[in-house]
């Protein structure tokens, strides 16, 4: 029987969690093999790359890193004439606000990763794959050095990986801090040597042209580990978990305004935001009602929870749905108009200043612009710069007006996605808590210089003009 130090809640499924907090474990790899572990990689050797793929694809795995794109399908993607080297690249920057599973695997089961990812370089046909790992993850990177070193010394890695005739490298590399370096393109970028600046797609789709021009597969710590219980388990098995087209489990790490934060693994579409808020983090701090929650990592666009949502079904059919009866799905969150993102769930209650939120979002995203494209460099430093002064008391309602503005500029006008995750939560927060924001302003602000220098300025031109 498996223990934890921290049990799992009743409505957990674990699956990629099943070691976090498990009482005896470790991470050396004689724990892990005593569990079973690398079998699955056995198994994997002893299939045809496609039929891997091909259960990837029946299990319906969805990329757990924020877009939710299907696994499989990605994999599939690699021009079938390619004569140049394929590469894989496990995404561990986790630079999300409001997002901490990744670290978790790493630093409690980084076997379970690399026998994900040395499974899914034989189905790809990459003979080199990279860990790249944010910077404010040491820990992390010396765990996974020395796992690395572990499994070659047990031949699951290197040269002839269990005398299958399959050779793979498994390389740490360790980023420079950058949230930009979480987009794919971005993040080889900075792992050829350069400067992050995400590359335009089209033609710069990664599984085509990726690292060194090179066919790529790039996929999150996550999904990765995903692949190993898929083998186990089979596609068909493993899509029985969760629902149609949202399948498997994913891990929700919930943050906030909540009795319980942390992490928990859930079955996909099978628990809905009222049975997540409050079974399972037991509900808002006393004296207190949620008013808000961001559900997958700071740029997916926040709901209200006292909203009411109408959303097509794929007959047509239009329904009405409270925020609380939300399914955590990828496809019901979108339809609310939102996303899943990342599965970081921040919650706010009444105690929160919307300003405040706003104005913590903005400084991040204006500081994490890597200044490629001139309306997001340009576009979320004014709206930092304005969201400072609704905070600072010093707004005239017309200011609201003009930060909407400037987020629809930056909104779908910029090389990556990084555009859209600096200008959706403004958006969004304008949208849902206008009223809140205006009432924080005050019209006779409209008069007053914006800063010190336009006072100076207002001062010189004064004293000229007399």
């Amino acid at each position: 029987m498996i223990t934890y130090s921290k049990p799992p809640h009743p409505r957990e499924h674990r699956l990629i969690f099943k070691n976090v907090d498990r009482q005896g474990w470790d991470t050396s790899i004689d724990c892990y093999l005593q569990d079973g572990g690398y079998e699955d990689l056995k198994k994997a050797l002893g299939m045809e790359p496609k039929d891997i793929t091909g259960e990837v694809k029946k299990s319906g795995l969805r990329g757990r890193g924020g877009a939710g794109f299907p696994t499989g399908m990605k994999w599939t993607f690699i021009p079938p004439n390619n004569t140049k080297p394929v590469y894989l690249i496990c995404n561990c920057d986790e630079s999300e606000p409001g997002t901490f599973k990744d670290r978790y695997i790493v630093h409690q089961d980084p076997h379970q990763l690399i026998e994900g990812m040395v499974i899914s370089c034989f189905a790809v046909g990459a003979k080199i794959a990279y860990i790249y790992v944010r910077e404010e993850f040491p820990q992390a990177a010396e765990i996974l050095e020395k796992a690395i070193e572990d499994a070659r010394e047990k031949n699951f890695v290197g040269k002839n990986v269990q005398g299958s005739g399959f050779d793979v490298e498994i390389y740490v590399h360790r980023g420079a801090g950058a949230y930009i370096c979480g987009e794919e393109t971005g993040l080889i970028e900075s792992l050829e040597g350069k400067r992050p600046y995400p590359r335009i797609k089209p033609p710069y789709f990664p599984a085509a042209l990726g690292l060194y021009m090179c066919p790529t597969i790039v996929n999150n710590v996550e999904s990765l580990c995903h692949v190993k219980h898929i083998i186990r388990m089979g596609g068909d098995e493993y899509a029985k978990l969760g629902v149609p087209r949202n399948t498997g489990t994913r891990i929700i790490g919930v943050s906030g305004d909540v009795k319980k934060p942390g992490y928990f693994e859930i079955e996909v579409g099978k628990l809905t935001m009222r049975e997540l808020l409050y079974e399972l983090c037991g509900g808002p701090k006393d004296g207190r009602e949620f008013k808000a929650v961001i559900p997958g990592g700071s740029s997916s666009k926040i709901l209200r929870c006292d909203e009411t949502f109408k959303i097509k079904g794929p007959d047509g059919s239009e329904r009405s749905l409270d925020f609380m009866d939300i399914p955590l799905d990828f496809d019901t969150l979108a339809a609310c108009g939102s996303m899943a993102g990342s599965g970081g769930v921040i919650v706010m209650d009444d105690s929160r200043k919307m300003s405040w939120v706003l104005n913590n979002l903005n400084s991040f995203y204006a500081h994490e612009s890597c200044g490629q494209c001139t309306p997001c460099r340009e576009g979320s430093m004014w709206m930092k710069k304005i969201s400072d002064r609704i905070v600072d008391g010093d707004a005239s309602p017309e200011d609201v007006e003009t930060l909407e503005s400037v987020a629809y500029q930056i909104d779908g006008k910029t090389v990556c996605a990084f555009g859209e995750a600096s200008s959706w939560p403004v958006e969004a927060i304008i949208a849902k808590f206008r009223e809140e924001l205006v009432a924080e302003t005050d019209p006779k602000n409209a008069e007053k210089p914006h800063n010190a220098e336009s006072a100076a300025q207002r001062k010189f031109l004064a004293g000229e003009s007399a």
